[in-house]
């Protein structure tokens, strides 16, 4: 095989990952992929085997072991023998890495995707939410915590229902 073979079968090999990859849901907000929510951050070959690389959005979240197994899984079946799953912290996740679908299916699912940019306004709670069901903004947060450590529960006062928020960070 000449260079040029090589390099046009490793260019296959990794569009074969990204897309076998970029199908694994979120196991907490399955309409979500994990290339949606700006968890898979890279893929590459390393020693000759597929490595993919995810952040978590939280350093403690608990859907990461499910995230990587079912990664690992996808790239298995993709034909990847012994693939390598790294999860990395640094730099830390933020809603900034969603995609625009992403944001949009959170919001069809009933779920307020982050308003705008991570910013210091985030941080201190200045924070203006739509509600993903009637849009109004005239809402409240409830609690600090929804359904995910990544969520808060906030409630509209327009069509009193409640509704996760995912924490702009």
């Amino acid at each position: 095989m000449t260079a040029a073979n090589l390099a046009v079968d490793a260019g296959e090999q990794l569009a074969r990952a990204w897309k076998a990859a970029e199908a694994v849901v979120d196991p907490e907000i399955p309409v979500l992929t994990i290339a949606d929510l700006g968890v898979l951050r890279d893929i590459r070959v390393v020693d000759g085997f597929i490595e993919a690389t995810i952040t978590p959005t939280y350093s403690g979240c608990p859907a990461m072991n499910l995230i990587a197994l079912n990664l690992e899984l996808a790239l298995e079946e993709a034909g990847f023998l012994m693939p390598r799953i790294k999860t990395v912290l640094s730099p830390a996740w933020t809603t900034d890495w969603m995609t625009d679908s992403g944001k949009a299916k959170l919001k069809e699912y009933g779920i307020a995707p982050p308003a705008g940019k991570a910013s210091r306004r985030a941080l201190f709670g200045e924070e203006e939410v739509a509600c993903p069901r009637c849009g109004s903004t005239d809402t409240e947060r409830i609690a600090e915590f929804g359904s995910t450590s990544c969520k808060a529960l906030w409630r509209c006062r327009a069509c009193a229902e409640p509704f996760d928020y995912f924490k702009c960070i």
